[in-house]
């Protein structure tokens, strides 16, 4: 099991977004919104090094919906190997779209850059708890 810890960001009065930090090969960091409400695992269009395109499955595998903007281009990867903790995490298919509105956001509270939204495909397949009174996130290997 890897248990990391999250950052709870206050956007707006009494409402968080939490944020986890992975580590890409290179050594790279980025940070990652946990958001359970997402179906699938979203990452950074811009960020090319470290994914490669992947055909879908069907057409409507991976669309995307934002809940503001209506349906969003999207394509299909298969994201390079990322650590979240002690949990490095290989071949994750993903949803990639452009996070540049995210990153605008998160700007005004942090100089940080959001790589990616961890979605209830990967949150589930990881047996993920969230422990909002410790500030913390743990992750299980899946079994085979």
């Amino acid at each position: 099991m890897a248990k990391i810890p999250v950052e709870l960001i206050e956007l707006e009065h009494q409402n968080y977004h939490m944020l986890v930090q992975g580590t890409f090969e290179d050594g790279e960091k980025g940070y990652w919104i946990v958001d359970s409400g997402a179906s699938k695992t979203v990452f950074d269009r811009q960020l090319e090094q470290y994914f490669s395109l992947i055909e879908p499955t069907s057409d409507e595998e991976y669309q995307s919906a934002g809940i503001s903007e209506g349906m969003v281009e999207t394509a299909v990867g298969q994201l390079g190997p990322v650590a979240f903790g002690k949990l490095k995490i290989k071949e994750q298919k993903v949803a990639l779209i452009n996070l540049d509105h995210v990153n605008e956001i998160y700007r005004k509270y942090r100089d940080i850059r959001i790589c990616g939204l961890l979605g209830s495909d990967l949150l589930k397949k990881y047996h993920c708890v969230i422990d909002y009174k410790y500030e913390t996130i743990s992750f299980s290997r899946p079994r085979k």
